[in-house]
């Protein structure tokens, strides 16, 4: 049996990722409207979206034990290789709690061939990481290999993003209520990336226009070989100025190719309409 590769849906890739490289999902769960929903399956990104503009505050929560539980059984009942490649460990409990329910099935099936790896990745950064080892495990039955080149794609993986709004960072405690609203006042736009899988501000930058420019220029200094590799862009329900970013990216730099995303519902409660992130493989990156 081919080795099975499991995301959760802060990998923020669209069904026919899912369906074309036969990739696993579990979902995040949002809480709207008195509500729970899952993200990637019963809410829409754009319906979060909506619902914030209108001043609602969305809060998630991560995936259950006893969904990871369940999983882990079936592939260890069948003895089937399972890779889950988790959302960043510095961002959400459930990783830890993918590791918990890993230990839990061990007990009773020592011998699963289940993996759990923390890519210390988020939204399409850690879908590109998702999908390179999707690739993989259509060529490769050694999941070691695939663990391995996992781990070293995604610590390369860089997160350059803004956000359109700092309130909806200081509502999600990113900021400070005085810097989210010095930064409205001022037009301010903060450039974040991930570190360590943690979001960690980097740049501060007056006025839109300067901003992409910026993003590039990050982009370049980080940035090695594009030409084989896949440039990631997600919005929150912003196409337009996401094509705009790719178009600058695409006439500035040798790319493979550019994918662009919505930042899905789960991430987007937290960053809110507007953002716009960029990914990439980074210059320290060796196949």
């Amino acid at each position: 049996m081919a080795i099975k590769i499991l995301a959760d849906s802060a990998c923020d890739l669209s069904k026919d990722y899912y369906n074309k490289y036969d990739i696993e999902m579990v979902s995040l769960t949002v809480h709207l409207y008195n509500e729970d929903y899952e993200d990637g399956k019963s809410i829409s990104p754009k319906t979060v979206y909506h619902a914030m503009r209108e001043g609602k505050s969305p809060k998630t929560s991560q995936v259950s034990p006893q969904t990871f539980k369940s999983i882990f059984t079936s592939y260890a009942e069948t003895n089937q290789t399972l890779i889950y490649l988790a959302f960043s460990s510095g961002l959400s409990g459930t990783y830890q709690t993918a590791k918990m329910m890993e230990q839990e099935v061990k007990e009773s099936y020592p011998d699963a061939p289940i993996h759990v790896v923390d890519t210390k990745c988020a939204s399409l950064g850690y879908g590109l990481v998702v999908l390179h080892a999707a690739e993989l495990a259509k060529q490769s039955d050694d999941p070691k290999e695939i663990i391995a080149s996992s781990h070293n794609y995604a610590s390369k993986m860089e997160h350059i993003f803004t956000v359109d709004d700092l309130e909806y960072l200081y509502r999600g405690g990113r900021v400070s209520r005085t810097a989210a609203f010095v930064g409205s006042l001022l037009k301010i736009k903060p450039i974040l990336h991930v570190e360590d899988g943690k979001l960690i501000p980097l740049e501060k930058i007056r006025g839109s226009k300067k901003l992409f420019n910026r993003m590039l220029e990050i982009m370049e200094e980080r940035g090695g070989d594009f030409s084989n590799h896949t440039i990631g862009i997600s919005h929150g329900d912003d196409l337009k100025r996401a094509e705009q970013l790719a178009s600058m990216i695409k006439e500035r730099l040798n790319v493979n190719e550019v994918v662009i995303e919505m930042v899905g519902s789960a991430i987007g409660s937290h960053s809110g309409p507007g953002t716009i992130a960029l990914f990439f493989i980074n210059k320290q990156y060796e196949a």
